[in-house]
């Protein structure tokens, strides 16, 4: 073999070497997302994951509203600790879908502190919440048993993930974090009930919004919307209409069957106006929902630690993603808010809108294109940059 032809080889043999070395942290970010997904055998086609092994354990965390129940997951070895916010749900730390992203990523190698909120768990959107983001993250960065570096990142879903990205921009909280994850989050939490109430977004189009919002809403607006005397027996009808979405097992679908039979046995008992409001919430009737809803926006929304446009932003770097046929939170919130952050001299903010995500789920979306799936492969690999 001549030198000229060896010397062209080992140039190819090199460009392989680089090309493979270059590509294969988006292979395994593209099989991580399809494993999440549940798109599990062509995640191990892809590429197979090397998942670590890890444990799991529940803890205790102090916050200023008492301790608040958090469950660990811990892998054999990391340098990166992750902290989870989930987002109005009243399936804590047991929601399979919850525990499945969190087991994921501690096989990847994060340390994860999954903590939900004891407020979203009641379906209420009040500023404990808030505190109690900043107070977790605080502990976790102050434990150098779980956070090595007196860093974290944070990842929040749906309302937790506005409210996280209020306690992210809070002093106390300043240095301490190395990224920041808002899926399906907003920017004005005002904008969003307005949304909500309407069905119309802040470009005058028109979108159907989902009824478990309007009906979160509609729990915290009870002492508004109907006489004292009617306020307990109507929060107890809307609570059962939430309680039967949490569980989603065939068992669970049998008890969410009998609560929402309650709710209508109780709703005949109630005099009016909670006859008809809870008779809305469980016939789904948003525009009756949205019209009681109305005049109390700005009251609800009030409290600027609800809403990030109107609190100090956070430092560090910022990721927003957000399914693109969102109506629970509409996904128009997630470009206000980093226009929001480029007025306010915020460094740029990576976000996407794609058609892969749900509201709060990665999902193989029939109608996405080639495109889409590597947008969303490319913005998992430098938020996993940023972390790592």
């Amino acid at each position: 073999m001549t030198t000229g032809r060896k010397r062209s080889i080992g140039v190819v043999g090199l460009a392989l070497v680089a090309a493979g070395w270059w590509a294969a942290p988006y292979v395994s970010t593209t099989a991580f997302l399809l494993d999440i997904a549940g798109i599990r055998n062509l995640a191990r086609r892809v590429m197979p994951v090397r998942a670590q092994i890890f444990s799991t354990s529940d803890i205790d965390i102090p916050t200023r509203w008492g301790p608040l129940g958090a469950r660990l997951y811990q892998p054999r070895s990391s340098g990166h600790t992750v902290v989870v916010f989930p987002g109005v749900h009243g399936g804590g730390r047991e929601e399979p879908r919850l525990a499945l992203l969190c087991g994921r990523l501690a096989a990847t190698g994060l340390t994860v502190v999954c903590a939900p909120l004891p407020e979203l768990r009641q379906f209420l959107i009040t500023p404990r919440s808030t505190d109690a983001i900043e107070d977790v993250t605080r502990w976790t960065t102050a434990n150098h048993a779980l956070s090595p570096k007196g860093r974290v990142g944070m990842a929040a879903v749906s309302f937790a993930a506005g409210l996280a990205l209020v306690a992210a921009g809070r002093p106390s909280l300043d240095g301490r974090i190395d990224v920041v994850l808002s899926v399906g989050g907003y920017g004005d939490l005002g904008r969003v009930l307005r949304y909500l109430c309407t069905g119309v977004l802040p470009d005058g189009t028109l979108l159907t919004p989902h009824e478990y919002s309007l009906a979160v809403i509609a729990l915290g607006a009870v002492t508004r919307l109907a006489p004292a005397d009617q306020a307990a027996a109507l929060e107890r009808g809307i609570r059962l209409y939430l309680d039967a979405t949490v569980d989603e097992t065939p068992a669970g679908r049998l008890k969410a069957a009998a609560m929402l039979q309650e709710a209508r046995d109780l709703g005949r008992t109630l005099p009016e106006p909670s006859r008809s409001l809870l008779s809305a919430v469980l016939d789904r009737d948003r525009a009756t929902l949205g019209r009681a809803l109305l005049p109390w926006i700005d009251e609800l929304a009030a409290p600027a630690a609800l809403s990030p446009e109107r609190s100090r932003p956070p430092t560090a770097p910022l990721f927003l993603l957000h399914g693109r046929d969102d109506n629970v939170i509409p996904a128009s919130e997630t470009p206000l808010l980093a226009a929001h952050l480029a007025r306010e001299g915020h460094p740029p903010v990576r976000w996407l809108l794609t058609p892969l995500v749900s509201h709060a789920t990665l999902l193989g979306a029939p109608t996405a294109a080639v495109r889409d799936g590597w947008d969303l492969v490319r913005f998992w690999k430098a938020l996993r940059d940023e972390i790592e």
